[in-house]
């Protein structure tokens, strides 16, 4: 279809105020949170509502016509990335909470809705969503459920899979099907639901989201504690998890990014080489009982010093730097790149001690945050301009490969997107992939949704982003395109 008709066709389906053409405007989509990685759509659509998204799949589909979708485009894999010829469909105007069910724990939102306005339509009944990446400010839900995003919250209580009970899905040629969202807490048969929710979007676009609320705990402590160095910190990460205590949290910072959130938030934190942010919740006896466990393994782990919060504001204050990490980097560094890596707890000594040798080796200093009690790790490799970026980004390669090397994953809670595709055969195999490929085929035969993520190298030059053409390999029976 020619531009200027399909603009027209979209505007007929969304008004012109809800169709983006010009490039100037369109360059603000070029990219999402991993700026590395930039591509202008062709066409960018503001859809309102579940009907206006499926007629726009529809005529993609009738006319080959790649597309992706995106709510805030916060991701840092590359996973909303546009695809060159190809439409953006950016749900962020699809933000109404549409039921607070709280007799059955549950609410329903659009996919634009962001993750702390759920707890927020909750919190006076006495429910939140556990789910809460540090994002949780500005990313949106369906973007949570693409990625399957995680959260300091996420050791006790799941990641976003855990806590999605049912989505209304457009698929990729149009037709909407519903997955789970009864009121019954299972249903029989394959668990589509679960394979759609961190797929990262190559399987159809969420319009409408069921999610599990839980109560509030009856009691949440906090403490700081310091450390010489992030082997002692790790070491009490162990020695808590060990014990069978499972607190909500356990967060991880290293002195390069406490020096960053001080200068940035002003948290007050101890001067140390590493610190730990540890949360309790649960009943109250419960609670007051691991606590005083868990303050005594930090000691005989050698913590120098240890900081209870008195209040729900000193504990706010507690989080607020750590919440703050990221944004907090441009205090010390024009750029960083963040990985997204999941080893064993049992690891984090030598794999942080490894991380060290990396930045010595590459020149380039990297700060460490992440979750400590679930193993996720996110270092941040700081560096300065084009001239460094190509450096960066192969010193965080080489942190995914120390990952893989001790048991690890390619990804916690960011996904695979465009940036770590092409390290899935150094996890998989290629039987693994296969099976990927064939679920994807399932849903999305011509390759319109999401093209170019996830998967590396392709086996036919025919999957590309595009339109779909069958190789002539394929059509004589030759080969098999995935």
């Amino acid at each position: 279809m020619e531009r200027s008709r399909l603009i027209r066709t979209m505007e007929s389906i969304l008004g012109p105020e809800g169709v983006i053409h010009e490039r100037e405007q369109l360059r603000t989509y070029e990219c999402d949170g991993l700026m590395n990685y930039r591509v202008i759509p062709d066409l960018v659509v503001l859809p309102e509502s579940a009907e206006q998204v499926q007629k726009v799949v529809r005529v993609c589909h009738e006319e080959g016509i790649p597309f992706v979708a995106r709510g805030s485009g916060t991701g840092l894999s590359g996973g909303a990335l546009p695809v060159e010829k190809g439409i953006l469909i950016v749900l962020s105007r699809m933000r109404r909470i549409l039921e607070v069910d709280l007799e059955n724990e549950r609410v329903v939102v659009e996919p634009g809705v962001i993750n702390l306005w759920v707890t927020q339509a909750v919190s006076d009944e006495g429910y939140f969503y556990a789910p809460d990446p540090s994002s949780q400010l500005v990313s949106s839900i369906g973007g949570n459920c693409s990625e399957n995003s995680g959260g300091v919250h996420c050791l006790k209580y799941g990641f976003t899979t855990n806590h999605v009970t049912g989505a209304e899905v457009v698929l990729p040629d149009g037709e909407m099907v519903h997955l789970g969202g009864g009121k019954a807490p299972d249903e029989p048969g394959y668990d589509l639901l679960g394979a759609f929710v961190g797929s990262e979007g190559t399987l159809g676009i969420a319009t409408k989201i069921t999610l599990r609320v839980v109560r509030q705990p009856e009691a949440i402590r906090t403490l700081i504690a310091a450390f010489e160095d992030t082997e002692k910190a790790g070491g009490a990460v162990s020695g808590i998890i060990g014990s069978g205590c499972v607190p909500a949290g356990i967060e991880m910072m290293d002195s390069l990014c406490l020096e960053a959130v001080e200068a940035a938030v002003h948290p007050n934190y101890p001067e140390c080489g590493a610190l730990l942010l540890v949360e309790l919740d649960g009943p109250e006896a419960e609670v007051e009982s691991q606590f005083e466990q868990v303050k005594r393994i930090c000691e005989e782990n050698g913590s120098s010093e240890i900081r209870v919060a008195r209040d729900d504001e000193e504990r706010a204050l507690f989080w607020k730097g750590r919440k703050a990490a990221f944004a907090a980097m441009g205090r010390i560094s024009n750029d960083y790149y963040v990985q997204d890596g999941v080893i064993p707890r049992t690891e984090l000594p030598e794999v942080l001690k490894k991380i060290s040798d990396l930045s010595s080796e590459y020149g380039l200093r990297v700060a460490n945050v992440f979750h400590a009690g679930d193993g996720n790790l996110h270092p941040l490799v700081l560096y300065d301009g084009e001239e460094q970026a190509g450096r960066a980004e192969e010193l965080a390669g080489e942190i995914i490969r120390v990952c893989l090397e001790h048991g690890g994953s390619l990804s916690g809670e960011h996904g695979i997107g465009e940036d770590k595709k092409k390290y899935m055969p150094e996890m998989f195999t290629a039987e693994d992939l296969d099976v990927m490929q064939l679920l994807r085929c399932a849903f999305d035969p011509h390759h319109l949704c999401n093209p170019g993520k996830v998967f590396p190298t392709p086996r036919l030059c025919g999957e590309r982003p595009g339109p779909f053409r069958m190789h002539p390999l394929q059509e004589a029976g030759l080969a098999e395109m995935f």
